[in-house]
């Protein structure tokens, strides 16, 4: 008899989760509660991406002389096509997850999903029917949702959460970024570059503030944004947030995370607005689902901890993607990976999960891309490494495209030249750093790098440049 394999959530991990599942023999259900895709394909990466595609068309259309074309009138952006179109995409993704999982076998059902006990599932669709599921192994992969603030809630007006940014029906004149992490900064880019007048706060010393991403990447973002006429206020948080029918009235004060503060930033002060959005965290999807009625661990915010092979602490309950928490990596393309070593070891494999060579996509204008490890975080390993970087500048393709702004950088140890960490942020950085994930992945060494032959002219010559200054060959760099 089949393995049953029951799946909660048809976002990017569960879907490739049933997929891999499926293709192993076992026989799977999945049960979503909005639309296939989950937040990636309807409140995250793709409707996201639609939205900054716009954006970077806007901003060549407004350096179009520069590229010997004349305009005439103005460009403006209508926002009602920018949702269809954004629709359309998510739709047709939507039937393309549908349809792989119809010629996969898995069973597919919409409803709201209930553990109601060991091996048994209910699931209470729109009419309120409910249909029972067994299983024989559980994944849970129910992902988040935009965290709320109880001094601050969203009225989907003046407050909003990152998903109403995502379903704006006109362009803010201005607007208040509360969040200069990821989704806060990628808003920033956007929708300055739709029209609005941008002011990104953030609690922390610089935007960007993660361990992952180097404090350099930060530096050049900030620069860029403040080139743009996007105002940056880092060490700084929101106290107050006043509505009228009109906007927002947001009092700004120092930061209780902030250390050495300038006399300037201890200031409180106020911007009107027509709107503010929250973009400080995600809470996770797991109330509700029936938890109690198994040997599940839960933390106290609601995380789900999981081994290195997805394992729960109940044997037959597996969990990936971001219900797992930000003890790991939250990141789409990390939940499909989790989701394969989760279906593997449900079909009697012993696969764990590995993190080391995660690439980090994040899509500001330019964009930010990582991968391994940074120089602060190789020395605290005891590690003896070198950075070598090379601006974009340099690089022809860069100058073809009007994209200068920016640099790579390759983190190796020192003795033998292993990369261990690259760092690009720059024009298409988000897809450069593939090579450098791969070079991460298998150990390569910056002289492998440097003597693979990248054509020309392209983006990519910036890795190679910076793989031969790391060599000690550089030319142009």
């Amino acid at each position: 008899m089949a393995m049953k394999v029951t799946i909660i959530g048809a976002g990017p991990g569960g879907y490739v989760a049933a997929l891999r599942a499926a293709s192993l023999g076992a026989e799977v259900t999945v049960v979503e509660k909005e639309s296939a895709g989950g937040t990636c394909l309807n409140w995250g990466c793709i409707p996201s991406k639609i939205m900054k595609n716009s954006a970077d068309l806007m901003e060549k259309m407004a350096h179009s002389e520069t590229f010997g074309l004349s305009l005439e009138g103005a460009v403006s952006v209508d926002m009602e096509k920018l949702m269809e179109r954004k629709r359309s995409v998510i739709s047709a993704q939507q039937k393309g997850i549908e349809a792989l999982f119809k010629k996969a076998g898995v069973t597919y059902l919409l409803g709201t999903a209930r553990i109601t006990g060991k091996g048994n599932l209910s699931v209470a669709g729109e009419n309120g029917e409910l249909t029972d599921v067994i299983w024989d192994n559980l994944i849970i992969a129910t992902g988040t949702v935009p965290m709320a603030l109880s001094d601050f809630p969203f009225d989907g007006k003046r407050v909003i959460s990152s998903n109403e940014v995502l379903s704006l029906t006109e362009v803010p004149e201005s607007i208040a970024i509360v969040g200069g992490g990821v989704i806060g900064c990628e808003f920033a880019f956007i929708l300055n570059a739709l029209g609005s007048q941008v002011t990104l706060i953030e609690g922390m010393s610089r935007v960007l503030p993660i361990d992952s991403v180097e404090e350099e990447c930060s530096k050049i973002l900030t620069r860029e944004m403040k080139k743009k006429k996007i105002k940056v206020l880092t060490n700084r948080t929101v106290t107050a947030v006043d509505t009228t029918e009109t906007g927002a009235r947001v009092t700004i004060g120092p930061s209780p995370f902030a250390e050495n503060l300038k006399p300037k930033e201890k200031e409180e002060t106020t911007e009107e607005v027509s709107m503010v959005a929250f973009c400080v965290g995600r809470s996770p999807n797991s109330s509700g689902i029936g938890l109690e009625n198994t040997d599940v661990t839960v933390t106290a915010r609601g995380w789900i901890p999981v081994n290195d092979r997805m394992q729960t602490s109940d044997p037959s309950i597996y969990a990936i993607g971001d219900i797992t928490g930000p003890e790991r990596i939250m990141l789409a393309h990390v939940a499909s990976a989790e989701g394969i070593v989760a279906a593997e070891n449900i079909m009697g494999d012993s696969r764990e999960m590995d993190y080391h060579a995660i690439p980090n996509g994040i899509f500001t204008m330019p964009e930010v891309a990582c991968t391994g490890l940074t120089e602060k975080q190789a020395h605290a390993r005891g590690m003896d490494v070198r950075t070598d970087t090379v601006l974009f500048r340099t690089i022809g393709k860069a100058q073809v495209l009007g994209e200068i702004a920016g640099q790579a950088s390759i983190v190796s140890e020192t003795d033998s030249g292993r990369v261990v960490g690259v760092h690009i942020t720059g024009p298409h950085a988000t897809d450069l750093i593939a090579e450098g994930t791969l070079a991460v992945n298998k150990g390569l060494t910056v002289t492998d790098l440097a003597e693979t032959i990248h054509a020309h002219p392209t983006l990519a010559e910036v890795m190679m440049e910076a793989a031969m200054k790391g060599s000690g060959h550089a030319l142009h760099g």
